[in-house]
């Protein structure tokens, strides 16, 4: 069981943990503080607009095999298949709504929590996307919100919850596992990114160990990055002194 969790999550999440944390020891050792350095989350992956475009669909399918991978193994031959998953679609809308009321309900804290970690100088300028404006590029940024929504929650709680309680996990060891490898793999944004992740993992594993429903998470995950990486464009326009990069 244990070879099988570290092959998922070296496979995946964990993997982007390591880095992560190799990223954070890079910038606290460097000579700019936190809020002088910058994180981009969406760059361009070729100067010709076709090829990007390519590599960039390319890149979010391949990031979903890891979520191919825990939904083989633990599909079950009866229904509901992805019933340990906290995935049964018997209420898709409740679900959904579910999911957008979280997204608006963490959504202001999380910016909010974002400014401080900036101005304690605990947190790196985030870009969320660096894209050239093209026909595709909406689309392809709501995409990697989807990517996003759909990898860490499969994994860091659908997947996580159901691993470790095979293995006899108490409750809030789960809870607290999850929220601690979410927070970790959100290093390379600064320590203020950690502690705001490991916030809402605890948030997010409380409410699927109580409600088992993985959807809304989903949902409010992939709501949340959406509205971040589409709006960020317009909101660094209209308010340039929040959103303006260090200098140099």
């Amino acid at each position: 069981m244990w070879a099988e969790i570290g092959i998922v999550l070296g496979l995946s999440l964990g993997a982007s943990a390591v880095y992560s944390i190799v990223a954070i020891v890079n910038r606290l050792t460097r000579e700019e503080t936190l809020s002088q350095q910058t994180a981009t989350l969406n760059t361009s992956l070729s100067p010709r607009p076709l090829f990007d475009l390519v590599y960039q669909v390319l890149g979010v399918f391949f990031d979903l095999m890891p979520v191919a991978l825990v939904v083989f193994l633990l599909w079950n031959a009866s229904r509901p298949h992805l019933g340990r998953l906290g995935l049964d679609l018997r209420r898709p809308w409740h679900d959904t709504l579910g999911g957008v009321g979280l997204a608006l309900a963490i959504g202001v804290p999380g910016l909010a929590l974002y400014f401080a970690g900036k101005a304690l100088d605990l947190t790196v300028t985030v870009v969320p996307t660096a894209l050239d404006a093209h026909w595709w590029t909406v689309l392809v940024l709501l995409l990697s919100a989807i990517r996003a929504g759909v990898v860490e929650e499969f994994i860091a709680v659908g997947y996580l919850f159901a691993r470790l309680g095979d293995l006899r996990w108490g409750r809030w060891q789960i809870i607290l596992g999850s929220a601690l490898l979410r927070g970790s793999y959100h290093l390379y944004q600064g320590i203020g990114a950690f502690v705001g992740n490991v916030a809402m993992g605890i948030l997010f594993g409380w409410l699927f160990s109580r409600y088992g429903r993985l959807l809304p998470l989903i949902v409010a995950h992939v709501a949340i990055d959406a509205a971040v990486f589409i709006g960020y464009p317009w909101a660094a326009g209209a308010f340039p002194e929040l959103f303006a990069l260090p200098a140099g």
